[in-house]
């Protein structure tokens, strides 16, 4: 049988399977990541003449494949959140972002160091890339396409909070590299990682991003109303203006996911009540759904080949904890303080999705210097985006919903 053949049928079939796959997940009350999951476990396990679904076996093809889709994920996170942009009205990501992030990164640094023994630089690596929230597989948690009322606290602070916070984990995937080539040459390190990676990077990405959005808005929205010309209501803008944004931003050395939410926030902040914002919405989203149900089904056939293999009880119970104990506790600490029902502040704590940007930070961390425990690394990044997946997707619809009829007026 060609495998060429057999895997565009494939493919054609998980694209027609997005369709119906939310609104099946909806009757049974579980996020359709899980259906995907389990579909890509059912094919891998049938068949061996499908490509070998490891990341390891091509990293850069893990790190461009997982990259388009956060890039795709980000701008529809933002076009999406209907929350006027302000210090204020955003003070609850911002403490996500910040104190929880933060205190992710610190927590599973240390038990990656201390607990399995992992290198510092390796530790750095791990806790990076998994203390971002992510805003593929977080739908079930996020709010719905704007304009739609479902903007609720809890919502609204998961999905401004996976917005952000991809972005900002770059300086200390950087920080684990610098890290990781230092103890090969004894170079220093940190004083070029605050300038540049850090400080120079950040601007760079929120300066662009603001920008293009602005160049997006005058193209897209000011020349047609206000003087008639370039009337475009086409979709696959917001997906252009996203590789666009990305490209110009990476060229500059800056942070692209960081300019690309910039970018999408900006847009989304003129006249929000335009029509035109659920059409640039929709597009991104049914481009980003079918990606993310070609990963899932690579990601689980890459547990029936062994990705898992070099798991120990140690780093599952490390799993475990991060999933279950650190997140949370990192996420109700930074909303102490926060005038906000307890109820909200405990789902957001809780639903702290990790998915697709983990599996881009490693592989990307992985490509750029080298750590020497890849097995492990990828063995413990996908057990907990696994038990995110299946914790999360079972719990997140039934509670999401509670909490969004509890929040009605």
């Amino acid at each position: 049988m060609d495998t060429y053949i057999l895997s565009l049928a494939l493919i054609g079939f998980i694209g027609l399977a997005v369709s119906w796959a939310p609104t099946l997940a909806q009757f049974a009350k579980i996020s359709y990541s899980i259906v995907f999951l389990l579909f890509g476990i059912i094919v891998y396990s049938l068949t061996d003449i499908l490509p070998w679904p490891s990341p390891l076996r091509d990293e850069n093809f893990t790190v461009r494949l997982s990259e388009l889709i956060v890039i795709i994920a980000l701008m529809g996170t933002g076009l999406k959140i209907d929350r006027p942009f302000t210090f204020s009205n955003w003070n609850v990501p911002f403490r996500l972002v910040s104190v929880a992030m933060l205190l992710s990164i610190v927590s599973l640094a240390f038990f990656g160091y201390w607990w399995i023994g992992l290198p510092l630089a390796s530790a750095l690596l791990l806790a990076a890339a998994l203390a971002p929230t992510d805003p593929v597989l977080a739908a079930d948690v996020q709010v719905d396409a704007p304009n739609e009322g479902t903007e609720d606290p809890t919502r609204f602070s998961l999905t401004a909070e996976a917005g952000m916070n991809d972005g900002m984990a770059f300086p200390f995937v950087w920080m684990a590299v610098a890290m990781a080539i230092a103890a090969q040459t004894g170079d220093a390190w940190f004083g070029k990682w605050l300038v540049y990676d850090l400080l120079y990077r950040v601007a760079a990405g929120v300066a662009i991003g603001y920008v293009m959005g602005m160049s997006v808005i005058y193209l897209f929205f000011h020349l047609p109303e206000h003087h008639k010309l370039l009337k475009v209501r086409d979709g696959m803008v917001a997906v252009s203006a996203t590789l666009l944004v990305y490209g110009i931003t990476e060229l500059a050395h800056g942070y692209g996911f960081i300019a690309v939410f910039v970018a999408a926030i900006s847009i989304r902040n003129h006249e929000l009540k335009h029509k035109y914002h659920s059409t640039l919405h929709n597009f991104t989203d049914q481009v980003e759904r079918i990606l993310l149900a070609v990963i899932l089904v690579l990601f689980g056939g890459s547990l029936v080949t062994g990705i898992l293999d070099p798991l120990t009880w140690e780093m599952a119970l490390l799993g475990l904890g991060f999933v279950l104990i650190l997140r949370p506790i990192s996420g109700f600490i930074s909303l102490i303080g926060k005038d906000m029902k307890l109820s909200h502040k405990f789902a957001i704590s809780f639903f702290g999705i990790r998915g697709v940007g983990s599996f881009f930070y490693l592989s990307f961390g992985l490509k750029e210097a080298e750590f020497g425990n890849a097995p492990e690394l990828w063995a413990l990044t996908a057990f907990i985006v696994l038990v995110s997946i299946v914790l999360h997707g079972i719990t997140a619809p039934t509670v999401i919903e509670r909490l969004r009829k509890g929040s009605k007026p």
